[in-house]
């Protein structure tokens, strides 16, 4: 199946009321096990969030590992909404902080002590973003855990798939769902993109049959 791009934005309300308030649990807190077993060592320091949408997984991330304070960034401003609320609601507001940038940015100072990012790179009309801005604002040796959805073989697959995994969700995620994973790139072409910006030591793997992660070290 051939990629097809999606918006690079959700920008609509109902969109993101819809994304914020879906029921992720499981694979929220998935991304957070998969961090923390790819890289075993205490996630620490200050830690780059990007695309960060509606601020779960960042939450979920400073819970888990006390010893971080997160920038989140996404060019969503309805988005980002739904995110501050959230981290308000948790108290997390002294160890979050969310910012509306659309990448590339030079808004943000380099250095992080880390980097992750959950369902951003098939967002991008260019790819090369998303690992050009983890090379400009992330430290060198600083851990890197990128997770995205990955694009089926068909149209079918691709349907049995939303079928499979959000049969009981509104249809407006049924249909992003859809859209986002022929949006999705493969293995493959991820670390071509990453031969391309100097990033071929780190790691592609497929670890189900709709997400892959890419991990190691900047």
């Amino acid at each position: 199946m051939e990629r097809v791009p999606e918006p690079e934005l959700m920008e609509e309300i109902e969109q993101a009321r819809a994304y914020s308030q879906a029921d992720f649990d499981a694979p929220h807190d998935h991304f957070v096990d998969l961090a923390g077993q790819v890289y075993p060592l205490n996630w620490r320091g200050s830690i780059l969030d990007l695309g960060c949408g509606p601020a779960d997984i960042t939450v979920r991330f400073a819970r888990r590992y006390p010893d971080v304070d997160l920038v989140g960034v996404d060019g969503s401003r309805a988005m980002l909404e739904f995110g501050e609320q959230r981290v308000k609601e948790n108290g997390l507001a002294d160890r979050i902080e969310l910012r509306e940038l659309f990448l590339p940015t030079d808004a943000l100072r380099s250095g992080f002590d880390g980097v992750i990012s959950n369902s951003l790179l098939h967002h991008l009309h260019d790819p090369l973003v998303i690992w050009r801005s983890i090379s400009q604002h992330v430290k060198v040796g600083g851990p890197v855990f990128v997770m995205d959805l990955m694009r089926p073989q068909s149209v079918d697959e691709a349907q049995k798939i939303v079928d499979d995994y959000s049969s009981g969700e509104p249809e407006v995620l049924r249909k992003d769902f859809f859209f986002s994973l022929r949006a999705a790139y493969r293995p493959d072409e991820v670390s071509a993109q990453l031969e391309q910006v100097g990033l071929s030591h780190l790691n592609v793997e497929a670890v189900s049959d709709r997400h892959l992660i890419v991990h190691g070290c900047r």
